[in-house]
């Protein structure tokens, strides 16, 4: 470090002409802003201008730039009115890692729950940043065609609870399983599949993920099984994965999510009760956004204790807008299931900024203010970035840069959701079977058939 700050300290005596003493990088950047001449502001901005560039992929935050690289130092002598001097930051700049305190998670049930500290990387933290903000910008895009009418029929957002899509997904495998209710859009997005597709599958396009047949609520893929419209059917057949999980002895876990609208459902306490016999290794979460669709929890439940309502199935409950929360305690809900202890209840307590599906304005049973108060104390991306920027994980302006690129996918992503093809009339009824021989399906009237392929 020393010789690093020598070779620095000589190279800045040589463009100044000044003697510097620089002992600690602070203090060499110190001399720098001390001793050097600037140049006029119009050939300064043209310099700038030039010098700027945009960073690669950060490096993994295990490899860190030679010391050397710590500060760049350009030197540019114009008719001897001095020297332009840019200093740039790289990647070695930033704290490749830190440890937060989250908030400590209720248990039922459990002796010990999650951990009450999470350790983030830097390249951790801007990949859910990615995630999160591609979420939400994705969401605002699907509002804005459903209100030009290019989306059309049922359409549920997910804006404002992108951190438990994000969380989820960063402590399960991708070989691990998931099912999920209607709000399905982020976890469509989560399990793998591209912008493009899911805008054009809530359009109806034959490039969607379902081919423009399924919508908003029925997208799949590979360990993925929707988005599902009947209020909570999709935990029985989450415990169903879970079974199949545990009859194939392949250690992979089912992550089943509801929500509190769906928590009365006498379906869920059956599927409770034959998980709990059979020990089979699922995660039920209920995403608490605090409204069944316009009516709040409190006036819907005699009980609001989500992740108690498993009874003898152990249950936590976690601040389900803090994207480090969510990952710590999926994280010990799973490594609980796979170590042959049984099912695991989770609740996420979580907001949406939307109405409960688009054709529900969102304040005619909250207010405004609510809604501005949770966006403005509580915002799920709001609070990663501002972590990250307070502990020099990263800088505003790489943020920006990763919010152009977001915006740019989306918007193309938009554009071919809006200019690909509808499915022909003669693929309607393809895909009834997974694999069986093409057969006649009747169509609206006796006379008119149809032909299923798989």
């Amino acid at each position: 470090m020393k010789n690093m700050l020598a070779v620095l300290s000589h190279a800045l005596c040589r463009i100044t002409g000044r003697t510097v003493g620089a002992q600690t990088v602070s203090e060499l950047l110190i001399d720098l802003s001390e001793y050097v001449s600037l140049t006029s502001p119009a050939s300064a901005a043209s310099v700038s201008a030039k010098a700027r560039r945009q960073p690669p992929d950060p490096p993994p935050v295990s490899t860190r730039a030679p010391a050397a690289e710590l500060v760049s130092v350009h030197a540019d002598r114009t008719d001897g009115a001095g020297a332009r001097v840019v200093v740039s930051r790289s990647f070695a700049d930033f704290t490749p890692h830190a440890t937060f305190d989250i908030k400590k998670c209720d248990v039922h049930r459990l002796e010990d729950g999650p951990p009450v500290q999470a350790e983030l990387t830097r390249e951790d933290g801007l990949k859910y940043y990615r995630v999160m903000q591609t979420v939400r910008r994705m969401e605002l895009k699907a509002d804005q065609l459903y209100k030009q009418k290019i989306i059309r029929g049922f359409c549920h957002l997910y804006d404002g609870q992108e951190a438990c899509a994000a969380g989820i997904e960063a402590a399960i495998n991708p070989s691990d399983h998931l099912i999920t209710a209607y709000r399905a859009h982020g976890y469509t997005y989560t399990r793998g599949v591209p912008i493009k597709e899911i805008l054009a599958e809530l359009t109806g396009r034959k490039g969607g993920v379902a081919k423009g047949k399924g919508g908003s609520m029925h997208m799949y893929a590979p360990h993925f099984y929707g988005g599902n419209g009947i209020v909570g059917a999709q935990v029985p057949l989450g415990a169903g994965i879970a079974l199949a999980c545990q009859y194939q002895g392949n250690n992979q876990v089912c992550v089943a999510l509801y929500g509190d609208g769906a928590a009365n459902q006498g379906q869920l306490f059956e599927t409770f009760n034959m998980a709990a016999l059979w020990k089979l290794p699922c995660i039920f979460i209920c995403e608490n956004n605090q409204y069944g669709m316009g009516t709040s929890m409190e006036r819907a439940s005699a009980s609001t204790e989500y992740y108690k309502r498993g009874d003898y199935v152990p249950g936590i409950r976690v601040d389900g807008m803090d994207v480090l929360c969510v990952r710590e305690a999926t994280r010990f809900a799973a490594d609980h299931c796979r170590s042959g202890k049984g099912p695991i209840v989770m609740e996420l307590q979580t907001y949406r900024y939307h109405g409960h599906s688009m054709s529900d304005p969102g304040v005619s049973y909250r207010t405004r203010d609510e809604i501005q108060e949770v966006r403005s104390k509580s915002d799920p991306i709001s609070l990663l970035k501002d972590r990250m920027l307070s502990n020099n994980m990263a800088s505003v302006e790489e943020f920006k840069e990763i919010d152009v690129a977001i915006r740019k996918e989306v918007e193309e992503a938009a554009q071919f959701a809006t200019s690909d093809p509808e499915p022909p009339l003669e693929e309607l009824c393809n895909h009834i079977f997974h694999n069986s021989p093409p057969l006649e399906v009747r169509g609206t009237h006796p006379w008119s058939t149809l032909k299923s392929v798989s």
